[in-house]
């Protein structure tokens, strides 16, 4: 261009920042400075590359140009250097800026309290905003950010108090709506949940997502399949998240059909779903197939699977030690190495798991031994938990009891747990009664160890001491949670629990399960 404005300057910058190439742009930005000056529009553009890149070094370097250049006046710049120190989690510069802006706008106020939000301070959030309605009303956006907020620290009632000043002031619009839905299903107010999603008048996809999310997060996996199928289907042919939410209710439930309909939906779709959401859904439909059994399925899932992370080798990995197949998951780790892959401190839990479950002890116990020198993994209560599960199935109670006594953290239940489980496997009362007492100071109220407990007692024939145990639990009130399944016939799912009746089939099915036994009977299979 033989004429070269400001406005064509930064358009050409804006381009490259858009491409995340700001080297590129930073390159042109000097040139630009060698004809004319930048103005507030360019600056803007090259610091949202600098937050987009997370390259503090050159933000920094702009900041000092923007001081220098005696722009620093503009709120708009102010906004955005605030905006990078905040996306960069650097607090100490974040808060300077915002204490040195005069004129402090919407966008200020929203930009650090936001920034709280996201690292889930919820007093500063509580304090920004008290602080900005002394001066202004809060945006739309403030309050988005403070619901978020709320909804990770499980505020119950600070979000039901801003949910009233939202409604208050007018400013109850679908977006904040769909936060407090959010924030209510978190907080497992599923009731407050639906009604709001009843009153929300145009449903965008993120919302029909939180509301699926709600009940899977709050075990309602039934309840979240029936929601998907009142979606509109041109709503959830790009949503790729809706069909993650999808795919979880049905591996929890056991919807063998629907999941396979999902799995084969986004493979006719797999052009229109990004890297990062293939590899989400991949590893969700890898854990289905895991969970319902085929693990066969979820090998040969596995290795078609272009783009594998940690994650996805941990699965798989863990897959295998669920179903006992302890030498297939040594070997799938072995590869992992082998591929460059680096293992997390959840690889190794599954990997001492798969080992526990195998029997594995020799592999195990080296592996636990060589976590830090080889991987420079940190040893946890998970690993130790996992250790003494394998210690216990292998018989070796005494050495599982002097590493809980040896260690450096703090025992837990679950480890204590592990060993109550083995002692009662293996018979030895002892060391049983010893963990029992241990969880039960613990746990007083987990009816779980008191008839583990219970049930020790009784293969020693100690009658007089089952019998005091079932007292402590009549006087404490404890019961025990009623089992229940779910069963899926013809793409429907059903959900039958102990001692209720409540099913509209339930006298037909009873009918039949007394005629099925008396054939039985007649057969001579039972008597």
């Amino acid at each position: 261009m033989s004429l070269r404005d400001l406005t064509s300057w930064t358009s050409m910058i804006s381009g490259y920042v858009l491409t995340y190439d700001l080297a590129t742009a930073f390159v042109l930005f000097n040139k630009m400075r060698l004809e004319m000056e930048p103005n507030s529009v360019t600056l803007i553009v090259m610091l949202q590359g600098c937050c987009a890149c997370g390259s503090f070094m050159q933000g920094e370097q702009l900041h000092c140009y923007v001081i220098k250049a005696g722009l620093l006046v503009d709120v708009s710049i102010q906004n955005s250097i605030l905006r990078m120190y905040s996306r960069m989690d650097c607090i100490e510069e974040a808060e300077k800026v915002f204490n040195d802006i005069d004129e402090k706008d919407v966008v200020s106020w929203n930009t650090l309290i936001n920034y709280h939000s996201l690292r889930g301070d919820v007093d500063r959030v509580v304090g920004c905003f008290n602080q900005m309605r002394g001066q202004m009303l809060p945006s739309k956006e403030t309050l988005t950010s403070i619901v978020s907020a709320f909804a990770k620290a499980g505020n119950l009632v600070e979000g039901e108090i801003l949910h009233c000043f939202s409604m208050k002031v007018g400013l109850c619009d679908n977006i904040l709506l769909t936060s407090l839905l959010d924030f209510y299903a978190k907080c497992g107010e599923m009731k407050s949940s639906s009604k709001l999603f009843g009153e929300i008048s145009y449903r965008s996809i993120i919302t029909w997502n939180a509301m699926m999310r709600g009940f899977i997060q709050n075990g309602r996996f039934h309840e979240a399949i029936e929601l998907f199928r009142q979606l509109p289907s041109a709503d959830y042919e790009h949503g790729t998240e809706i069909l993650g939410s999808l795919l979880e209710a049905c591996m929890h439930l056991g919807a063998l059909q629907l999941g396979k309909e999902i799995h084969a939906y986004l493979v006719r779709n797999f052009f229109y779903i990004s890297k990062e959401d293939s590899l989400h859904l991949n590893t969700t439909i890898l854990n289905m197939y895991i969970k319902w059994g085929l693990i066969s399925s979820a090998r040969n899932f596995f290795d078609r699977m272009l783009v594998k992370d940690t994650v996805t080798w941990t699965s798989m990995i863990e897959g295998y030690g669920i179903h006992g197949l302890g030498a297939e998951a040594l070997h799938l780790f072995y590869q992992m190495i082998e591929e460059s892959i680096t293992p997390n401190s959840v690889t190794l839990v599954s990997l001492l798991s798969s080992c526990s479950h195998s029997g594995l002890i020799n592999e195990g116990c080296e592996m636990f031994s060589s976590m830090k020198c080889k991987f420079g993994i940190e040893l946890n209560l998970h690993h130790y938990t996992c250790l003494v599960d394998l210690l216990g199935r292998s018989s070796k109670l005494k050495e599982a009891l002097a590493l809980i006594l040896r260690m450096l953290a703090f025992a837990d239940g679950r480890i204590w747990g592990a060993l109550l489980a083995a002692s009662r496997i293996h018979g030895d009362t002892r060391i049983g009664e010893f963990a029992a007492q241990r969880l039960l100071e613990l746990e007083p109220d987990n009816i779980g160890y008191h008839i583990l407990l219970s049930n020790i007692q009784a293969c020693s024939g100690k009658w007089a001491d089952v019998e005091e145990f079932r007292r402590v639990l009549h006087e404490k009130y404890l019961k025990k949670t009623p089992g229940w399944s779910y069963f899926e016939y013809k793409g429907n799912c059903s959900c039958f629990v102990s001692g209720d009746g409540s099913h509209k089939q339930t006298q037909e099915m009873i009918r039949r399960k007394v005629a099925e036994t008396k054939a039985i009977v007649v057969h001579g299979l039972l008597r």
